[in-house]
């Protein structure tokens, strides 16, 4: 089987269905009030048979998978099948493929979790019959549903099934539940939120409750960005203490002091922060030094307790009572050693070091080498030759920036890059969710993590050919000029690189012009020799005179920072950070962490806003004493 098709394979085209014919006038509510019906009576009542009679099942497809070319499943004895849990019934985040292994997670929840109390969500989102593409039809809905200490939503989405001598079946392809909040322990938010009037007594509270002066945290923070941020505020909301370590003078730091030239390349519309949208007025790509201030404002308006200039130094946790010891160091000297129950490692990427390969006479160049995250802005180099390495998202920005302050730099490729224009790019892959126009952000998200991992990758497939012609003209130019594409990873475009390599990729928001038009030159198909006194040489003999050699290389894993506060021993337990496991999900970040009380938290705005609630429950939920045991496989 070709590559290729193993993204398509997750996809439920209607000739693996039957071929059905879907009438014009559809009755989407029948259907689906009468799917949930079944599905809530059968739930609610602990019966699996009936569950797994309501979804798309392997005595089906055994009848109906055929090879089909490219669009041949990796397994033809089984439907693409999928049900995605987050917490609600799994106390982790798991995405089960196929019939037999939603079978084993049932068999061992289903009674347990007390399913009840299932409603149709609607007024914002209607239930909907979708085509995305011709060959796909599915009916999308949302409802509400309750567990013993949960309140809960899901989403499902309906494929029509067409059986010799039967009348048209609509079944599950795929189905997510999702934990909202606990039971008896709301966010104290709207008309739960603090009504009592405070008569000069606020500055003076603030100041005791941000001091910890002679009691301890619950929760310590470490890393001040946006996805410490997040979970601070989370928490706040449900009543747990926390505390947030940042080792810069001020809250934003961490984006006000990158390089100049740093711009979001993610629109306004998917980058909301928890609570307090950005307003109306926000700009749909924002500056780096903006979003650093919104930062810092966050942080204040949402009153997250919050210590900077301050270094952690070590954190241990002792085995029997797996308190975290926690040594941290102001920049007066002073120290002080927190003792939490939790901590949230909140340093991101950015936690680890800046990768720089090492070449042959690195020590004997003349000029400066620096990492991408030492860089501060183009007019540092006035009058220099610039080599950048690199050739995606970082090594873009600061070219653009060099040459706009006509500076000389040359772009050497490593290899090929996925270019995607956020023109034609974000309205593909963002269409119905994230827009001026789109649902709130919160159902947003919610249909957004509906997904599966493995389905959106079929999906992504797709929209990646279709932007790639739409993007046409900026390919092939990149290309004439000897820029080299690829269709990203596994050939799915943005969001599987996003996913599986954090990197790899540029959004071009106007960068690839300046390659096309050599404003920044380009240097590639070969591969560095050394580096001398006066620049590159390359493998291929040519060489390339240099001031400066800017690595845009990336960054190092993010254990590196594990290693440096927790030692060898939970730097070589914990799970690792980012990149996708066998189901899809992203390893060890937001839930299991491999480590019991640590808790790794990163990624962009979007992804920090809907999972910091997440963190921010199973906190709650172990406080309480209402967590579960995470669900663990049979085979």
């Amino acid at each position: 089987m070709q590559t290729s098709s193993i993204p398509e394979a997750a996809l439920p085209t209607l000739s693996k269905l039957g071929n059905p014919i879907i009438p014009d006038n559809v009755d989407v509510n029948a259907i689906v009030s009468e799917w949930l019906a079944s599905f809530a009576t059968y739930a609610s009542g602990g019966d699996l048979e009936g569950v797994l009679s309501t979804l798309v099942n392997s005595s089906f497809a055994s009848n109906l998978f055929k090879p089909e070319g490219n669009d041949a499943p990796s397994n033809p004895s089984s439907i693409p099948v999928y049900w995605r849990d987050l917490l609600a019934l799994t106390w982790d985040f798991r995405t089960f493929e196929g019939i037999t292994k939603i079978k084993d997670f049932l068999a061992s929840r289903l009674s347990s979790a007390q399913l009840s109390n299932f409603k149709l969500q609607t007024g914002v989102v209607d239930p909907e019959l979708q085509r995305p593409y011709p060959d796909i039809a599915w009916i999308q809905f949302l409802f509400t549903f309750e567990t013993a200490i949960g309140l809960c939503s899901g989403v499902v989405r309906l494929v029509p099934i067409a059986l010799p001598d039967q009348e048209l079946q609509w079944k599950a392809h795929s189905v997510f539940t999702n934990l909202d909040d606990l039971k008896g322990h709301p966010e104290k938010i709207g008309a739960l939120r603090n009504q009592e009037p405070n008569h000069g007594k606020w500055e003076a509270a603030r100041k005791k409750e941000v001091s910890f002066e002679g009691r301890e945290p619950s929760v310590l923070i470490i890393g001040g960005g946006q996805s410490g941020l997040d979970v601070a505020a989370r928490l706040n909301t449900l009543g747990v203490s926390n505390l947030v370590i940042e080792m810069n003078p001020k809250i934003g730091d961490n984006w006000r002091t990158r390089y100049e030239a740093l711009c979001l390349h993610d629109p306004v519309w998917y980058d909301h922060m928890p609570y307090i949208p950005f307003p109306a007025t926000w700009p749909v790509f924002a500056p780096a030094k903006k979003l650093a201030n919104w930062l810092e404002y966050y942080a204040d308006a949402m009153e997250i307790n919050t210590w900077t200039s301050t270094t952690v130094l070590s954190a241990t946790q002792d085995a029997k009572t797996k308190i975290w010891d926690v040594k941290v160091r102001k920049t007066d000297g002073t120290e002080r050693v927190f003792h939490a129950k939790h901590v949230v490692l909140a340093t991101g990427f950015r936690g680890g070091k800046g990768y720089v390969p090492t070449y042959p006479g690195m020590e004997s160049f003349k000029g400066r080498i620096l990492h991408s995250l030492e860089h501060n802005k183009a007019t540092d180099h006035t009058g220099k030759k610039v080599v950048v390495i690199g050739a995606c998202t970082s090594a873009h920005d600061i070219s653009v920036d060099y040459a706009d302050h006509g500076i000389d730099v040359t772009m050497f490729q490593r290899s090929s890059t996925y270019v995607m224009s956020t023109k034609h790019g974000i309205p593909t892959l963002m269409e119905g969710r994230y827009s001026e126009v789109a649902p709130p952000v919160e159902i947003a998200d919610k249909l957004s993590a509906s997904m599966p991992n493995l389905v959106l990758a079929g999906i992504s497939y797709r929209a990646t050919k279709t932007i790639a012609e739409l993007d046409k003209e900026i390919l092939d130019g990149l290309n004439a000029r000897g820029f080299k594409t690829n269709m990203g990873y596994k050939e799915c475009g943005l969001i599987p690189s996003v996913l599986a390599k954090a990197g790899g990729y540029y959004m071009d928001v106007g960068g690839s012009q300046y390659i096309i038009d050599g404003k920044i030159k380009l240097k590639g198909g070969t591969e560095i020799k050394e580096i001398a006194e006066g620049g590159l040489i390359f493998e291929d003999g040519t060489q390339l005179a240099a001031d400066v050699v800017l690595f845009c290389t990336g960054l190092s894993d993010p254990r590196h920072t594990v290693r440096t506060i927790f030692g060898d021993e939970v730097a070589e337990k914990i799970k690792p950070a980012w990149g996708v496991d066998e189901e899809g999900e992203i390893n060890g970040v937001w839930a299991d962490s491999g480590i019991e009380g640590l808790y790794q938290m990163m990624g962009n705005l979007a992804m920090c806003r809907f999972f910091s609630k997440h963190v921010a429950l199973q906190i709650k939920a172990i406080e309480e004493g209402l967590f579960g045991e995470r669900y663990r496989s049979a085979s």
